[in-house]
């Protein structure tokens, strides 16, 4: 049974880790602040990049980068 929303192992860790740094380092900000708008201001974190990792990790950091932009900025998210 699929336990959405919820980290199941160290690759998805070590994938959300990896979301979180890349898109700090895009937006030039600390990655504390983009944890923050994925758990806090947002569900990003465990809405969409934990359910979506499946899919997400086999694509370009690129491709991941952008599409995580795109999922902000339609939630409305900003740091």
């Amino acid at each position: 049974m699929l336990q959405d929303g919820k980290i199941k192992n160290s690759r998805e860790l070590e994938f959300v880790v990896f979301c979180i740094e890349n898109v700090a380092v895009r937006l030039g900000v600390d990655a504390e602040q983009v944890y923050q708008a994925f758990t806090e201001k947002s569900d990003i974190l465990n809405g969409y990049i934990v359910p979506e990792y499946e899919v997400l990790h086999t694509q370009s950091r690129e491709y991941i980068v952008e599409d995580i932009l795109d999922v902000m900025k339609e939630r409305g998210v900003e740091i």
